[in-house]
């Protein structure tokens, strides 16, 4: 897609611009275009009739101007600037991310490591299919839970985010490091790339570019390979540094962390998924652990169009990163919006098919067994299934499983010579609809 470029400043409409900026009767149209921060492909549209477009596109920019923050990286600099709306949002996610008392509610105790697992599979998922990962989520999701070997490209791309992302939730307190990111890529790389030794290496030449998925032009050429290591570093000091008389927001910072890595595209691939998985590390470090639970690349992959897009607003309008910000924070508003929903559905079906909450000496991980059965009797159990599903070794898997069998609920059926599943059994009603009268 063409972005159309910004219009530049002409002095002469300045003072014109300035008595538009302080028009009371404007106030309510700066409002809306601060609020979605919105580029000039639309802002030109909702010019009074009685205004011209460029001079009002010139009281936005001074508007902007006036609070705005700059960043620099290597010999490149980018700005941005803090909305109301972009505050309004921060404080709900720090009310809802982070630690406090209110945001353990939202996720039922017992089933935390199951939506975990289950949500770092639809972000491995999701995160893959947008650099061209082809498969269906069903059959993704199946792959990871039984731990099958991958047999494409496709397939090992989504085992090694989900391996990614995985460590880099049980590695949240370190430091970002060139040797961090560098082992960051190799995971998110091994065995996807046409050349096994650009694994974990910074790109050695400037062959790389930034298609636009749609047309084939290109949307971004990166910076030379020369200037990597110095931009990196510059990374590493930003994400690591706090600076209390230059105080960012640390979700802003883990999004321009995000956008910056990208935006070097340090790799010969893989530079999207190693980016979004930098974001999920800075934030889970930063303390917003809910963010763990938070699929953000499915809602991207929905509409990657305006992923791009925000890309391209941010470099055409002089590296202004607020587009980019803007878009992310809406993103993650859908993700956690998502995420409630989908707890309560969960929540609704355990209601109405737990009718065996009442029975006693089981963990969270054999109830997850029997509501899945009460949901869908054909369902067949494996211990390495099962590990996978709540991170636990299969012998502790084994062990939950043989529990329910001599307590009646499973059957075991051999699936060959060496593994045995493990499936409803014929008692299995009988004995819940008797615990159900007993609750």
């Amino acid at each position: 897609m063409k972005i159309e470029p910004t219009p530049k400043t002409n002095p002469q409409k300045q003072t014109e611009a300035i008595q538009l900026l302080t028009d009371p009767k404007m106030q309510p149209l700066f409002q809306k275009i601060s609020s979605e921060y919105l580029y000039w492909d639309k802002v030109k549209y909702l010019a009074p009739k009685d205004v011209d477009k460029e001079v009002l596109w010139q009281a936005v920019k001074i508007q902007r101007m006036l609070n705005e923050q700059t960043v620099k990286f290597g010999n490149y600099y980018f700005h941005f600037t803090i909305t109301k709306n972009m505050l309004a949002l921060l404080h709900d996610f720090d009310m809802n991310l982070g630690g406090n008392l209110g945001t353990k509610s939202i996720i039922p105790t017992t089933d935390k490591n199951y939506y975990l697992i289950s949500s770092i599979m639809e972000e491995a998922i999701a995160s893959s299919q947008m650099e061209g990962a082809s498969t269906t989520r069903r059959i993704a999701k199946d792959m990871l839970r039984k731990r099958l070997k991958p047999i494409n490209k496709s397939q090992q791309m989504i085992v090694n985010n989900y391996e990614t992302i995985s460590k880099i939730s049980k590695n949240k307190q370190t430091d970002f490091s060139v040797e961090g990111l560098f082992e960051i890529h190799r995971s998110i790389a091994n065995k996807t790339l046409d050349n096994p030794e650009d694994e974990g290496v910074f790109r050695k030449n400037n062959d790389i570019y930034v298609v636009d998925g749609i047309t084939g032009s290109v949307a971004h050429t990166p910076p030379s390979f020369t200037e990597i290591d110095a931009m990196v570093q510059d990374l590493c000091e930003f994400a690591n540094g706090d600076n209390s008389d230059n105080f960012i927001h640390p979700i802003i910072k883990g999004i321009i962390i995000h956008f910056v890595l990208a935006y070097i595209h340090p790799f010969s691939d893989g530079n999207g998924r190693t980016a979004r998985s930098l974001f999920y590390w800075y934030m889970i470090k930063s303390g917003y652990w809910l963010t763990e639970y938070l699929s953000i690349s499915r809602i991207i992959y929905t509409n990657k169009k305006a992923y791009e897009k925000a890309y391209q607003y941010t470099e055409n309008d002089g590296n202004d990163l607020s587009y980019f910000i803007q878009y992310h924070l809406d993103v993650m508003k859908k993700a956690f919006e998502e995420l409630k929903k989908y707890l309560q559905r969960k929540i609704d079906k355990q209601q109405d098919v737990l009718r065996f909450i009442g029975i006693t000496d089981i963990n969270e991980r054999q109830r997850y067994v029997l509501r899945t059965i009460a949901e869908n009797k054909r369902t067949l159990f494996t211990p390495k299934e099962l590990a996978t599903q709540f991170d636990i070794s299969a012998r502790s898997a084994r062990t939950d499983l043989q529990e329910l069998v001599k307590m009646g609920y499973l059957s075991t059926t051999n699936l060959n010579k060496r593994a045995i599943g493990y499936i409803k059994s014929d008692q299995f009603e009988a004995l819940i609809q008797a615990s159900s009268k007993h609750d």
